[in-house]
């Protein structure tokens, strides 16, 4: 049978979700050599820019679009998504994402962002309007990669930045996926120029691996429904199931 364990994430912490918004400065007094009050910026300084949106009271919305994020979220998560949301849509699009997430945890390629935002993205709440990462799915994705960074630290004993496949059997073990030594060597290759002996992974290629295990595994197990390691699939179904994980 297979060995395998359904990853979920659960993240609570106790943290404010949002921080009260500062009070309003006084108006600038104008003078005749002064341009109009209207052009000043925060705290009385000449600027070409409006001021910044009001946020909503209670913190859960700002911009355009209300944004509302879980309970319990971190400030400083609330803060890279705010940041990166630079269009106030509530959703960041996939290269938003990769500069929110680089800047935290490592400089990830597009294809391994477009890869994250596949898995958990929801086309369910997605419009026309509103394409991209909503704050559910971010607080979500966000946690689960401080967990990733946690297990690929444990692993990579040597401090390289890398983990070779005997550490990637490990790591893949502890997050309950009991992956084949024919597999991890196909795993370690994809990365190596198709050479898996003295192969490696970096945090970012070891994010798109493992989740590439984990949903396909997951995919595999809506067809396996008593888990015997084993299943039956149409031509159709399998390409459905395996393109997405392939196709940048």
């Amino acid at each position: 049978m297979a060995d395998y364990n359904r990853y979920g994430h659960s993240y609570g912490g106790g943290y404010s979700s949002h921080t009260p918004p500062p009070s309003a400065p006084p108006a600038p007094v104008p003078t005749t050599s002064a341009p109009p009050p209207s052009s000043y910026g925060y705290g009385g300084y000449p600027s070409a820019y409006p001021p910044p949106p009001p946020q909503a009271a209670g913190g859960f919305g700002y911009g355009f679009v209300p944004v509302a994020f879980p309970p319990g979220t971190h400030p400083d998560v609330e803060r890279a998504f705010r940041a990166a949301d630079r269009d106030c849509s509530g959703a960041i699009d996939e290269h938003e994402l990769q500069g929110a997430l680089s800047t935290a945890y490592h400089r990830f390629s597009i294809r391994t962002v477009r890869l994250l935002t596949f898995l958990f993205n929801d086309p369910a709440s997605s419009s026309p309007s509103r394409m991209g990462m909503r704050p559910a799915q971010f607080v979500s994705l966000w946690n689960c990669l401080g967990q990733w960074r946690g297990i690929f630290d444990r692993y990579d004993r040597d401090r390289s930045g890398k983990i070779d496949s005997r550490e990637l059997t490990e790591a893949l073990r502890s997050l309950g996926y009991a992956v084949p030594p024919s597999v991890i060597e196909l795993l370690i290759a994809n990365y190596n120029n198709g050479v898996p002996r003295n192969g490696a992974l970096d945090f970012d290629n070891f994010v798109e691996c493992g989740m590439i295990v984990k949903g396909l595994t997951e995919k595999f197990k809506e067809k396996d429904t008593r888990y015997t390691g084993s299943a039956t699939l149409t031509y159709d179904g399998f390409l459905s199931m395996v393109i997405p994980f392939i196709v940048p």
